[in-house]
């Protein structure tokens, strides 16, 4: 496949790395939320909290690698994606199942943000930006962890929601 011209491979890449920065505030925004909620599901709260840490180390790599090109992420996207994020997670408050509603939401975002950084890396590939590829793929391989967890988790964390309702507990709290 043929390099890109300079300035359309940067028009592209540059607005995919703002992309990637305010997805990665909408995963705060969900990751905060929810773990504000998952208090009968401490291992949830525990694996959201590590990875809201590695989704902060995300966002520094992100904007170091927005400086190399002389850009800034978009504060709109950014607050937009936030605020998305937050209105989402808000929406399962009031279902009864709310936290399997949230590991179903987790796992299909958890593999959209590595569809995002699969598509970031074969951008850097073929503009010829190998700088990028190693914080890039860092990424891709902390949210493909993170969607592998969430898949892994999903039995232990059904039965568990099924035990708690049994017993007469409200399981998404």
């Amino acid at each position: 496949m043929a390099v890109m011209t300079d300035d359309v491979w940067r028009e592209v890449f540059v607005t995919g790395l703002k992309n990637a920065h305010g997805v990665e505030h909408q995963a705060l925004a969900l990751m905060d939320r929810q773990i504000e909620r998952a208090k009968n599901f401490t291992e949830v709260a525990d694996q959201l909290t590590a990875h809201r840490a590695e989704t902060e180390q995300q966002i520094t790599r992100l904007e170091q690698l927005l400086g190399q090109f002389d850009e800034t992420p978009s504060g709109l996207k950014d607050a937009a994606l936030s605020l998305g994020g937050s209105m989402a997670a808000m929406g399962h408050v009031f279902a009864e199942d709310e936290i399997l509603k949230n590991a179903f939401a987790n796992f299909a975002f958890e593999n959209y943000e590595a569809a995002v950084y699969k598509g970031l890396i074969l951008l850097a590939r073929h503009g010829d930006y190998s700088a990028a590829l190693d914080p890039l793929t860092a990424t891709l391989e902390e949210e493909q962890r993170m969607a592998r967890w969430v898949d892994e988790s999903l039995p232990t964390l059904t039965d568990k929601f099924l035990r708690l309702k049994r017993e007469g507990e409200n399981p998404s709290r």
